[in-house]
């Protein structure tokens, strides 16, 4: 009130979360638009209904052989990615899992509680070890790192794809297991957090329509990585490839090429696949890719600009840092409690 010097201003009340959401994104490859339309533009908007946790999962990108400084710079500018897309570092934790040891700690004593038979049915490891030369033992057991990701935070959803559901099943096992061993709920079983279904389903990959839009796709012609250059971005999309036919119409099974590259359209300009078919009925698939290609680059124009306001020295450092520092403690206490009921002696703290 005005002249009332004694008057107290009420705050709002803190923000209260009724569930926890952790997703990881390794650095490896680099993130394309099919990341940004499936997931990261949800999380976005995930961040103000949930108490969210986005974590640059490094630690699992040594499971194949990296380039040191390659590693560094992309975990780096995955982060960055993170915030340009529209995710909040003062109301999301944003981390990297290395500065965090406690998943390194807690993945080793649930590997304790695993079988080998279930890590020998992991699809992924099949598929990702029939790739490599030499097969590593962290590439078979990751899944297990990965558990140790949801589980040490207490994670009530998990965004999943169709390839890492086998994996979440995993975690909730494991849990499942240890809990029953311990007759109490040590961990909570985490759910899948199924986003918004998006027109279409997945992006799929320009050279490859039948193929999911991959980051670490051997050719990058294929994505639509979201730095990529105006002009890069207007040449891949003149040369992703096309069905028979001129007509411009959404056909998932018929037309694979063209319902993809209708899907990027809607998406990121709102408009419906009906929308697009009657706008171009009377052209060919040179005008619409070429309209399809401006229409990209606006989208990705702003998150562009903002990664390379993030790209000041110190900047997203320092956004890290603040992100482990909030994460840390909750991964603590779920490790903690952990360890007692094992049976391993307390770290007595100065």
């Amino acid at each position: 009130m005005k002249g009332d010097k004694g008057a107290k201003v009420k705050l709002p009340a803190p923000r209260i979360m009724s569930k926890r959401v952790f997703s990881g994104v390794q650095p490896s490859g680099s993130l394309t638009i099919g990341n940004y339309l499936g997931a990261l533009r949800n999380f976005a908007k995930l961040q103000h209904e949930a108490e969210c946790l986005f974590c640059v999962v490094d630690l699992h990108a040594l499971t194949v052989p990296q380039d040191p400084r390659e590693l560094y710079q992309r975990t780096l500018d995955v982060a960055r990615i993170f915030v340009a897309c529209g995710i909040d570092p003062k109301i999301a934790t944003i981390f990297v899992q290395s500065h965090v040891p406690a998943h390194s700690e807690m993945s080793w004593l649930l590997e304790c509680s695993t079988y080998v038979g279930e890590l020998g049915r992991m699809t992924q490891f099949k598929d990702k070890s029939a790739k490599q030369e030499v097969v590593t033992s962290g590439l078979f057991t990751y899944p297990v790192l990965m558990a140790a990701d949801i589980l040490l935070y207490q994670t009530d959803e998990v965004p999943v794809g169709e390839d890492q559901k086998q994996h979440l099943e995993l975690a909730r096992d494991i849990a499942v297991r240890i809990n029953n061993r311990f007759d109490e709920e040590i961990f909570k079983i985490p759910e899948p957090y199924i986003p918004p279904k998006i027109a279409g389903g997945r992006i799929m990959n320009l050279q490859e329509p039948t193929e999911k839009m991959s980051k670490s796709a051997e050719n990058p012609r294929g994505n639509i990585a979201i730095l990529d250059p105006p002009d890069v971005i207007r040449k891949k999309i003149r040369s992703a490839v096309t069905d028979s036919g001129r007509e411009i119409y959404y056909d998932e099974e018929n037309k694979p090429a063209i319902a993809n590259l209708m899907v990027i359209y809607s998406l990121c300009s709102d408009k419906s696949l009906e929308e697009i078919q009657e706008q171009y009925a009377d052209s060919g698939y040179g005008q619409f890719k070429k309209d399809l290609a401006e229409v990209v680059v606006e989208t990705l124009h702003p998150i562009q600009e903002r990664f390379k306001e993030l790209s000041r020295p110190g900047v997203i450092e320092e956004i890290l840092a603040q992100g482990r520092n909030k994460a840390e403690p909750l991964a603590l206490a779920t490790l903690e409690k952990f360890q007692n009921r094992l049976g391993l002696l307390p770290l007595l703290r100065a």
